[in-house]
């Protein structure tokens, strides 16, 4: 009795003890939401110090009721699932945590529905830029250090920040738009407060999900960038993970539950073995080491089959859709997440939005891999459909390097990859690429050949797909002579204040480099208006002596398209394509502006593309 006494008397005198128990509430995730969403519940992740000894009420709003309360393990959390109605209306809704103490009151703001043009989506008749905000150009200074965040910048190590941010972006649309680009997709540019060491410029280490990098800008800033993009014609395509966070995520010092993320002692680091999916043989002791394992050791696995973080992650993208207006999505590591699980929020997000668009990375070399992972493959090992649009064509990228590269098998690899489309159920949906931030830069890989590079780039633009076009490409940007991913990543020069030159002006360029550009600019800017080619088909010849020719085609057009790889001029008997010059007697080289007679044969000098719209 004594010691209650004392215990009482030691309270009363000291406040702050009793203030110390009383609840907390310090974030709120998603932040806001809207009306008349396909999706008719919310669930709000409240976190804050001992939010479990209250109990949750909300005010009184039009068509807006308290759904349930989910009380997890760790007490600093709950899960507050509103049911949204469709008579709910734009407003505040109070929420009330109430407490023996007295009640803790939070606003939850209903927002009207973006209007205009957004979540359109992108096809092939798009031609996609890559960039990495870091590294293209630095319009904002003043953003490069952020008090309180781990990392700063230093341009002199390839692996640190660079200061590139929103601003450089914005700055450079018009560049971007006169290459004939017509969508714009930046690496992940959520906040990524990692320390200096991880190198978590690239961006797909996020620390907040709902925060973009302020070393980048704001969200604001974000959302007006995008529609500086629109008002330029320019899509606008977000990278998003889904697979795991950075070790620095505000959830890694108090996760919700125990299996939030997947338990590194148990399963290390991932096998990064794509086949083991869709393996008949696999075991499954490798497929869970590929899925549930973390991608590296700074990375943590999230746990898609946790409900409430699967719930978590679809809101938190419908939210990044709706609050900024992006057209389309690339999903980093899709594989390594699981799979139905991916097929859920790829549903979720379609319903939403019936005209965007999704591309799933799935790094493997082989086409039927790479097909397993497309909406309505049919032969499925498990019967899985994972509803995903798009995926990105690494089969084909390895084709293409293989191809023009100096002891590569020449364009034979071409036509032996393409010959694999059946597998398919939607080629000409698949994204193309040359390269990208993973990848060594093509030119590299052609030991800095332009004939190589233009064959290649034309035949990037002619073949079926959706061509993508990594930063600096368009210069012939060969590796830096560095280690590490920073070699496949250089500053553009002139992008930053005081640099010597500046390659966004002819001037700035050196000859080599306005040589590449007016090619890739002659050929994107061709395409944007080219339907044969966004839609039309596609037939080609098996390739004779390191030439390859095919023809893309519809009712009113066709192009044929000569890809001459050989170090010697070939001359073609055109006998042997009639079924498809069909009685044009000439073309015009897209390319040279030439006007080519299409008689009995065509020559081609060597290691050269001709890329022909056919004329009666």
């Amino acid at each position: 009795m004594r010691r209650l006494l004392a215990a009482v008397l030691l309270l009363l005198a000291c406040p702050a003890l009793v203030l110390a128990q009383a609840p907390e509430i310090d974030r709120i995730d998603p932040p806001f939401w809207w009306v008349d969403m396909e999706r008719p519940t919310v669930e709000l992740m409240v976190y804050g110090e001992n939010l479990a000894t209250t109990r949750v009420e909300i005010g009184t709003h039009p068509g807006v009721t308290l759904d349930r309360v989910t009380e997890v393990e760790n007490p600093n959390y709950l899960f507050v699932r509103l049911r949204i109605g469709d008579a709910a209306t734009p407003g505040t809704i109070p929420l009330h945590f109430r407490h023996d103490a007295g009640t803790l009151t939070r606003s939850f703001e209903l927002r009207p529905r973006r209007t205009g043009t957004y979540a359109q989506g992108f096809s092939s008749e798009d031609v996609i830029y890559l960039l990495m905000p870091d590294r293209f150009a630095n319009g904002a200074p003043e953003n490069d250090s952020i008090p309180g965040f781990l990392e700063g910048v230093d341009r002199s190590d390839p692996d640190a920040r660079h200061g590139g941010d929103f601003a450089g972006v914005r700055e450079h649309l018009d560049y971007i738009d006169d290459l004939g680009m017509t969508a714009l997709w930046m690496t992940p540019i959520f906040e990524n407060d990692m320390p200096p060491e991880y190198g978590a410029y690239h961006g797909y280490a996020a620390t907040d999900m709902y925060r973009v990098d302020p070393r980048f800008g704001s969200n604001d800033t974000f959302r007006r960038l995008v529609e500086s993009a629109h008002e330029r014609d320019l899509k606008v395509i977000m990278d998003m993970i889904h697979n795991h966070i950075g070790d620095r995520h505000w959830w890694m010092d108090d996760p919700p539950t125990g299996d939030w993320v997947h338990d590194f002692d148990k399963y290390g680091t991932t096998n990064y073995e794509g086949a083991a999916v869709i393996d008949p043989y696999a075991a499954e002791h490798d497929r869970e080491q590929l899925t549930d394992a973390w991608f590296v050791p700074s990375m943590p696995d999230l746990n898609q089959d946790n409900e409430l973080l699967a719930t978590y992650l679809i809101q938190n993208t419908l939210w990044w859709i709706e609050s900024t207006g992006i057209d389309g999505i690339r999903m980093d590591t899709y594989f390594y997440a699981d799979k139905d699980y991916m097929t859920r929020w790829t549903s979720a997000v379609l319903e939403e939005y019936p005209d965007f668009n999704i591309v799933g990375e799935s790094w493997v070399p082989t086409v039927p891999h790479e097909a397993y992972w497309q909406d309505d493959f049919q032969a499925h090992p498990d019967d899985y459909d994972s509803d995903l649009p798009s995926v990105t064509d690494f089969p084909l990228s390895f084709a293409m390097q293989d191809a023009f590269a100096p002891d590569g098998g020449g364009v034979y690899d071409l036509y032996r990859t393409l010959a694999q489309d059946h597998v398919y159920p939607a080629p000409n949906k698949l994204v193309t690429f040359l390269d990208n931030h993973d990848l060594t830069r093509f030119f590299s890989v052609v030991d800095e050949d332009e004939d190589a590079f233009k064959l290649a780039y034309a035949f990037l633009m002619t073949t079926r797909g959706i061509p993508q076009v990594y930063y600096a490409t368009e210069l012939m940007q060969p590796m830096l002579d560095v280690e590490g991913d920073g070699a496949k990543r250089p500053d553009m020069p002139g992008g930053w204040p005081g640099d010597a030159r500046s390659v966004f002006t002819e001037e700035g360029r050196t000859a080599r480099e306005n040589r590449a550009h007016d090619f890739v600019t002659t050929l994107t800017t061709w395409r944007e208006d080219a339907d044969v080619v966004h839609h039309g088909g596609l037939t080609h010849y098996i390739p004779q002596d390191d030439t390859y020719v095919y023809f893309r085609h519809d009712a009113d057009d066709t192009v044929m398209v000569v890809l001459n790889n050989a170090e010697e001029s070939r001359t073609l008997a055109l006998d042997r394509f009639e079924e498809r010059i069909q009685g044009h007697t000439a073309g015009r080289d897209v390319i040279s502006g030439a006007t080519v007679a299409l008689g009995d044969s065509l020559t081609v000098p060597a290691r050269t593309p001709m890329v022909l719209e056919l004329r009666k």
